[in-house]
């Protein structure tokens, strides 16, 4: 067991590093909203509940989305949900989620905005699984046509989507079947749809941007938020960890907004959410397309999940920062959760384990508990976090690896799953468990 000036120093180090390193402004989480808003908006009720009377009313009996919502849901006989059958069958699909900021054209949306957030998910209809790798938007790449070196999220502004996908197919060694973008405003308009969320503030948040016109004013605490505020919550960053903060705070948002799509009182909201959808979203699915991807998102396990950042190291021109990304680091990242290449489990195997806490009481009853569980813990520190997570550094861990440990060791389940092959938490680990506060 490392010493604690040891312990301090490595924590140290690693906040160091999350503060240097050019994350997405947006997260994964903000921009499954965007697939929130076009798959569930249109027939998140179907998927969930077995009454379809609201679209027959609200539509008509004989209209297309009443019918296709009495296909999709129950059988009022067996109660069984129907089955999906997607268009491209049970291969594979990429589809590429980008989130876009504000147009200076106020006449259109999308020409000359830049991607703040590109998110690559990978889905495998066979095994009813997703993956997710957020590409940073400050990544270095080579754009298609002679236009150079440049960030990778100056591709939609130079070119269009296009541009985007080729500039990310060449890149990556991946094809691309569908995309899906979401402007800024889809996050303001959605929670005003929806009538506000209740979502907990970890920390008491106060700053005014005069000339950008942004002003926030949190108490820590539950508090019921509304559009704006939630744009607000999402914009604030400065605190210790900065951009890494805010996609923590995302990825809460995240949570409320599931928590809110759940209840029988949003289903009336759904025609809002609609038109939300049509001014917002941009996609080259059709709306066929659209209603099987929901219905397989319905089936889809949870505990399957995997999300991954391509790994790289920041590094600064002039005025100019970018993301250099690591290409066998990358290609590992690729192998994992587009190719999904696994490592067979060696159930004899003893890992290493390295512990994140918030407390040292918390991080005890952990240690105590991988230790009886015969996991080899070589790196532990304390360190106050607002998200939890089970972070795979070796391809040697996988998903079937921490859904068995967490039968073993309460406190664990339920954890998001990150891949992360650049180990920054300890080099000597496995994989590390984060323990948040909340």
């Amino acid at each position: 067991m490392i010493n604690k000036t040891t312990r301090r120093e490595r924590t140290a180090a690693f906040v160091r590093h999350m503060q240097e390193t050019k994350e997405e402004t947006s997260s994964f989480a903000k921009v499954f909203i965007g697939v929130l808003i076009v798959f569930f908006g249109l027939i998140f009720a179907a998927l969930v509940l077995s009454d379809n009377t609201f679209f027959a009313e609200k539509f008509g009996e004989d209209a297309f989305i009443t019918k296709l919502v009495n296909k999709l849901t129950q059988n009022s006989a067996n109660k069984e949900h129907a089955d999906f059958i997607l268009p491209f069958g049970l291969r594979r699909q990429n589809i590429l989620f980008l989130g876009v900021d504000a147009s200076e054209n106020p006449n259109d949306l999308w020409s000359g905005t830049r991607t703040d957030t590109i998110i690559l998910i990978n889905i495998d209809p066979k095994n009813k699984s997703v993956n997710a790798i957020s590409i940073p938007r400050d990544s270095k790449v080579y754009l298609p046509r002679n236009n150079g070196v440049n960030k990778i999220n100056a591709a939609h502004a130079i070119g269009g989507i296009e541009m985007t996908r080729r500039t990310i197919e060449d890149t990556l060694g991946v094809h691309i079947d569908k995309y899906i973008m979401v402007h800024d405003e889809a996050v303001k308009e959605i929670v005003d749809a929806m009538g506000g969320l209740d979502i907990y503030i970890e920390k008491p948040m106060h700053y005014n941007d005069y000339s950008g016109k942004l002003h926030i004013n949190f108490s820590k605490g539950e508090q019921h938020i509304d559009g704006q505020q939630a744009v607000e919550y999402l914009r604030f960053r400065h605190d210790a960890l900065g951009d890494i903060g805010r996609t923590q705070r995302q990825q809460w948002l995240l949570r409320s907004i599931l928590t809110k799509l759940k209840q029988p009182s949003t289903i009336t909201k759904i025609p809002d959410i609609i038109s939300v959808a049509k001014k917002y979203v941009k996609t080259d699915m059709s709306f066929y397309e659209m209603s099987q991807y929901a219905a397989l998102a319905k089936h889809f396990d949870m505990e399957k999940i995997e999300i991954a950042t391509l790994p790289g190291a920041p590094n600064q021109k002039g005025y100019i920062s970018y993301w250099i990304l690591d290409p066998e680091k990358t290609q590992e990242v690729i192998n994992r959760l587009i190719y999904r290449e696994k490592t067979p489990i060696d159930e004899t195997l003893v890992l290493n384990a390295g512990i994140i806490a918030s407390s040292n009481s918390t991080l005890n009853i952990v240690e105590s508990a991988l230790k009886s569980a015969d996991v080899n813990v070589k790196c532990t520190g304390i360190m106050g976090r607002t998200h939890s997570q089970f972070i795979a550094h070796t391809n040697k861990v996988t998903n079937e690896y921490y859904n068995r440990l967490s039968k073993k060791v309460e406190g664990i389940g339920g954890l998001q799953f990150v891949y992360d092959p650049v180990n920054y938490y300890c080099g000597e680990t496995d994989f590390t468990i984060v323990i948040s506060d909340k």
